[in-house]
């Protein structure tokens, strides 16, 4: 995924596995981590990850979950560097959508060394989200 720094303007390629986080080639500020994940590379997108993962369960056709999205990709621009966000669409990662018993969407989930420690459903605006991703990174 491609990510512009916010301090410098510069368009950095963000991996979606990777250790540590990522930094502005040019100004070596931390970046948003924006990645996505199907069924065959969950596990090593987000529970392998080193910092905290926020997954969103989503689908392109899902009106709350392209209204939440922005919001959840602002808060990971505030949050460079200590958090992760990574999409899955449900339509695609039918057996990942399985596994997490998504029955609606968007389902957000808050991850840290493989383990769930929140989760919420439905879309909110940003200061929720903001709220619920601080209390479960506490």
């Amino acid at each position: 995924m491609v990510v512009q720094c916010a301090q410098c303007g510069k368009k950095n390629r963000v991996p979606a596995v990777a250790d540590g986080t990522p930094h502005c080639g040019v100004c070596h500020q931390p970046l948003p981590w924006l990645a996505e994940a199907g069924d065959d590379t969950f596990a090593e997108v987000v529970e392998d990850a080193q910092i905290p993962v926020v997954v969103d369960f989503w689908a392109p056709w899902c009106g709350p979950c392209r209204t939440v999205g922005p919001a959840l990709e602002q808060l990971a621009q505030e949050r460079a560097g200590k958090l992760k966000l990574v999409k899955v669409n449900v339509d695609e990662a039918v057996k990942t959508a399985e596994r997490f018993a998504v029955e609606s969407i968007p389902m957000l989930m808050v991850m840290r060394d493989g383990k769930i420690i929140a989760e919420q459903t439905g879309a909110s605006p940003a200061y929720v989200l903001a709220g619920w991703i601080d209390d479960a990174l506490v």
